[in-house]
């Protein structure tokens, strides 16, 4: 058990390496090897890429894996409010203990050498998912695909592509179809890949790369559909179809997610219970999650308060669409986002379902967008807007102005995380 808290060792981590992205295979290579290859040695992986939808899937995957009984590792990222959040071993989050230990074990064997915080951390994850027993290993990429630092499974024993879109061009690519090159980066000789729905600048790329592999691809709406239908998400695939309740994950584009993980839990023999359970008892936080308890939520009064970390033109979009479908109610955002992210194309599909917006900076974020940069980009997409210094303030504000209206909090998970951590 390391003497250290697992806080006092992530934070020298972060001072491993000076960029925060630097994407390439070999850091993490030379650390696994340090390290006995624990990458070896872990449960049979479902290995997970593309621009939105990623960690709902996994979410649903893993759902409906635990349903049947199955001890699951997973990991995700993002955090939201601790670290600990991405490594989840066999059902239960990594408790402190075991990280702290792990996480030292993984700076020690690196010995100072230059590696980024993300990719020290995979390698933390693998080392614990090896050393506790489970039937299965999610795996979600951080960025991109073929150099990102989990990319270094040399058989999975399936690989999914959710929907590419823009995001991150400055590492990936400024075409959908170089990003959708990047996710494909996952896809190994002779091990199915289960795409979901693409663009199809995106879907060729894909399936190019498939078939140069001899992957065989399970295609959203060629070889498996999903859709809602009188109420009910009906999905049916080469073997047949089930009928099964709505996703609980709110939004019209989880429909499309819920296809992905139930292809997935099809190919690898789930029964269509495990099919139920991965679409009624997933839990992802902050995407478009109802707060119901805590201080903001009091301050909120009569309105209610919601959460979402799409950050992107396609989560823009997922978040409206989802809004035009809830109950007629106006919703008035509050948005904080980083200068990296396209402002832009995010608020463009808002500006349809926004009564208003106002703009907060990301607490604690070096590169976040300052308030007045964010409310004037929303007056440019034609949304009424204005600022305030704090969520608290912001939630307090439209309380009394609006009450009994809808506020969502959105625009980043780094905002979401922060959200959380300070309503408890």
């Amino acid at each position: 058990m390391s003497a250290e808290g697992s806080d006092v060792i992530l934070e020298r981590m972060m001072s491993l390496h000076p960029k925060v992205i630097d994407l390439t295979l070999e850091r993490v290579e030379r650390l696994l090897g340090r390290l006995g290859h624990p990458e070896r040695s872990i449960p049979p992986v479902i290995h997970v890429a593309g621009t939105n939808g990623k960690g709902s899937t996994q979410a649903m995957i893993r759902a409906g894996l635990e349903a049947a009984g199955r001890r699951v590792h997973a990991y995700t990222s993002p955090h939201l409010a601790r670290f600990h959040e991405r490594i989840r071993l066999a059902g239960r989050l990594i408790a402190e203990d075991h990280l702290a230990e792990v996480l030292a074990e993984c700076e020690a064997a690196n010995a100072g050498a230059p590696i980024t915080f993300f990719e020290i951390t995979t390698c933390t994850a693998f080392l614990a998912f090896s050393r506790v027993a489970a039937d299965w290993t999610l795996l979600e990429v951080g960025l991109g695909g073929r150099l990102d630092a989990t990319n270094v499974i040399e058989r999975p024993r399936l690989t999914i592509i959710t929907p590419v879109s823009l995001d991150h061009q400055q590492y990936l690519g400024d075409t959908v179809a170089a990003i959708a090159g990047e996710k494909a980066g996952i896809i190994k000789r002779g091990v199915p890949v289960v795409v979901g729905p693409q663009a199809e600048e995106g879907f060729g790329v894909i399936e190019a790369r498939a078939e140069r592999l001899g992957a065989p691809v399970l295609a959203a709406g060629r070889d498996w559909l999903a859709r809602e239908e009188r109420g009910r998400l009906v999905f049916q695939d080469g073997t047949g179809l089930v009928d099964l309740p709505l996703p609980n994950l709110p939004g019209p584009h989880q429909i499309d997610n819920a296809g992905a993980a139930l292809m997935a839990l099809r190919l690898i023999g789930m029964d269509e219970a495990a099919c139920e359970a991965a679409v009624t008892r997933a839990e992802w936080p902050a995407r478009m999650q109802r707060l119901r308890t805590g201080p903001l939520v009091a301050a909120a009064g009569s309105c209610e308060l919601w959460l979402d970390g799409g950050h992107n033109p396609a989560g823009g979009a997922a978040v409206a669409a989802t809004l035009a479908r809830m109950p007629v109610r106006p919703t008035h955002l509050i948005v904080g986002m980083l200068n990296t992210k396209d402002i832009a194309g995010y608020l463009r599909p808002l500006a349809a379902v926004a009564a208003s917006l106002t703009a907060v900076s990301i607490p604690g974020e070096r590169n976040t967008l300052t308030a007045e940069e964010t409310r004037a980009a929303a007056r440019a997409a034609g949304i009424e807007a204005g600022t305030a210094g704090t969520v608290d303030e912001a939630v307090a504000r439209l309380a009394g102005a609006h009450p009994g209206t809808r506020i969502l909090i959105c625009g980043s998970l780094y905002l979401a995380g922060s959200v959380l951590r300070a309503n408890g």
